[in-house]
């Protein structure tokens, strides 16, 4: 029986997750997949802070160089977050002859290629399941599952606090502040939820959900982002009366050495698969060559099912360690080559646009000329008569149109004197 010892970074949600899965199931991991997890060491960083899981004090330090630095351990498990300090304590725990499992998207996206190329040199496995998707296996779905496939296209809902927050704005008609409180009060936003809600978090999966599913390397910096905080209530009602629902979602399609790469609220007709994705569901939708659709769907996020993905990935590393000069081309991607992604001003897709008019003749003719000059061409228009101080609503629905054109179009829109307040540019996807 394989015995694989275990050193952990951080004991918050999702480390007591882990480490009450290795100890409450020891002896089902030793029966069904024939390796004995032990855990020696838990860095934390206070001693007093009350524990989702008890566990000795004997394992406990708040030196994390005594985890990484530490020879009895065969396996550190990166739970901190962060870009800095988690570089640093794996790069050291590879250094020192140890393998990791992390689940921080956001150093894979932001650093990834010097823990891989590092890796590699050492002959040391990076194992990251967990960094995306939570207990969905979309790693192990792209490594092996889809492997005889070149992957075309993923649209992604990978934030399960946007994906709330729309939820319920759609479902109990109310406002992006209102739905954010709530999703605060019930632990599925932060106290800061800038992260979530500006797209960051989804941009950082997305990262990884490219190099590892493309087969090529692209900088986080070049993926378009745009939050939920935007989206009103009003939005959410039109978008309903027109057929689709708003969506947070990320984008990525493959272009060969240039590849599309963005995260963005999105009209979805209702009929779509992922239009029906609620709460705090995650799922992934991927377009193989051969395989064609294929979606993964699933808890993103939460102490049980990330550590979920984290004692996955430790169960991989046990069927490994028996032959570890076998080289892995696709965990090991630190020489892939770097992929451009298409600059947002080039996308063509469809458009949902909303402006706030002064309810006047000739306003809808105005505005319909100025996108005319742009090339851009109305497929469905709606003009409210809901009056505000002589203020309605104008939606616009437009066939496909590039992005750059749609910018221009709206800024000369806003310029116009009967327009009050900046006007609304979602992007319609699914029926393109």
């Amino acid at each position: 029986m394989e015995k694989i010892r275990i050193g952990l970074l951080g004991l918050g949600q999702v480390g007591g997750g882990v480490y009450s899965l290795l100890t409450r199931k020891k002896a089902y991991f030793e029966r069904e997949v024939g390796v004995s997890f032990e855990i020696r060491k838990v860095a934390v960083r206070n001693l007093s802070k009350k524990r989702p899981v008890k566990i000795p004090k004997s394992l406990l330090t708040t030196n994390p160089l005594e985890v990484v630095e530490d020879p009895s351990v065969d396996v550190v498990v990166e739970l901190i977050g962060g870009t800095t300090d988690a570089a640093k304590l794996i790069k050291k725990a590879l250094q020192a002859g140890k393998h990791v499992v992390t689940a921080n998207k956001a150093l894979l996206a932001e650093r990834g290629d010097e823990i891989f190329e590092l890796a590699g040199k050492l002959n040391r496995w990076v194992f990251f399941e967990a960094s995306v998707g939570g207990g969905i296996p979309i790693i192990k779905t792209l490594r092996e599952g889809l492997v005889a496939n070149r992957l075309e296209s993923l649209h992604a809902i990978i934030n399960g606090t946007c994906n709330y927050i729309l939820s319920k704005m759609t479902s109990e008609k109310t406002d992006f502040a209102v739905a954010l409180r709530e999703a605060q009060q019930k632990g599925y936003a932060e106290p800061d939820p800038t992260l979530d809600v500006d797209g960051s978090d989804a941009a950082h999966k997305l990262a990884v959900l490219v190099r590892f599913g493309f087969g090529g390397r692209i900088r986080y910096k070049d993926i378009y982002k745009e939050g939920i905080r935007s989206i009103s209530a009003e939005d959410i009602a039109f978008a309903d009366e027109f057929g689709y629902r708003i969506k947070l979602l990320a984008i990525a399609k493959n272009g060969g050495k240039v590849v599309e790469a963005r995260v963005q609220p999105s009209l979805l007709p209702k009929d779509h698969i992922l239009a029906n994705v609620n709460g705090s569901f995650n799922a992934i939708l991927l377009h193989g060559d051969h395989v064609g659709d294929v979606l993964l769907y699933g808890r993103g996020a939460g102490s049980f099912p990330t550590a979920s993905a984290v004692v996955s990935d430790l169960t991989d590393l046990a069927r490994r360690f028996s032959s570890m000069n076998e080289s892995d081309a696709f965990l090991m991607r630190a020489n892939a080559q770097r992929l451009k992604v298409k600059s947002i001003s080039q996308v063509l897709t469809r458009y949902y646009l909303r402006f706030h008019v002064l309810d006047r003749p000739g306003v809808l003719a105005m505005i319909s000329k100025v996108l005319g000059s742009h090339g851009i061409s109305i497929s469905d228009c709606v003009q409210k008569e809901r009056r505000h101080g002589g203020v309605v609503p104008l939606i616009m629905l437009t066939h496909g149109a590039n992005e750059k054109d749609v910018r221009n179009a709206v800024r000369s829109i806003d310029r116009l004197k009967f327009v009050r307040g900046k006007s609304q540019v979602i992007r319609i996807e699914g029926d393109n």
